[in-house]
């Protein structure tokens, strides 16, 4: 039986395009997007930034660097945050009916610049007891520290969860872990996988 249910973050709740902050930055620094996304790329700075070896300001003044621009902190946050879109993948209401009846925990390769002003910017993220989160856990997925943190944050068998993610490798990763997984594609896809393994939410 079912009792907790753990959802990654980006493309699965909210959806993102790299394209879209590549772009914002170009235009701050005076280089193509295509330069500014192989600059980022080029030395395993997002990593670092992701799994929490290094600090928001910290990577602010590395991509600095990296990318010969002067742009202010705040500014950068905001370019930063720019690659989310704002209408959800999932409905607000169905993680609300879910929610009722199972505990909910979100479980993400994300940095605090995302996530602190997601938190603050989507209010679907109100429905969630807990947040298991790359940059505070020190491990990304497909690490399996980083689902063993999740199945803590579950308080329940491995087997008792489901989880969803649209990167097959991290579905995946979550299987190794015990965790019942399916990869994420679409809201209606979802309902269907959770249906099949008979959770309910609408009776």
């Amino acid at each position: 039986m079912i009792r907790t249910l753990i959802f990654d973050l980006g493309r699965v709740i909210v959806p993102f395009d790299f394209r879209r902050g590549y772009a914002r930055m170009a235009e701050r620094c005076g280089l193509e997007p295509e330069e500014v996304r192989a600059r980022l790329k080029s030395d395993g700075l997002v990593h670092a930034f992701e799994s929490g070896a290094i600090d928001g300001y910290e990577f602010h003044r590395q991509v600095a660097r990296l990318l010969e621009t002067d742009v202010a902190y705040d500014e950068f946050r905001e370019i930063w945050f720019s690659i989310f879109l704002p209408e959800t993948l999932v409905p607000d209401s169905l993680l609300e009916a879910l929610h009722a009846r199972y505990r909910l925990v979100l479980l993400s390769n994300t940095n605090v610049i995302h996530f602190e002003m997601i938190r603050k910017r989507y209010p679907i993220l109100r429905h969630f007891d807990a947040f298991v989160l790359s940059y505070e856990a020190g491990a990304m997925k497909p690490d399996p520290r980083i689902y063993a943190a999740a199945i803590e944050a579950a308080q329940c068998a491995p087997a008792e969860c489901f989880y969803t993610d649209d990167i097959p490798e991290f579905v995946e990763g979550a299987r190794q872990a015990g965790i019942d997984a399916a990869v994420f594609e679409g809201a209606e896809a979802l309902e269907r996988d959770l249906r099949a393994r008979g959770v309910v939410w609408d009776q």
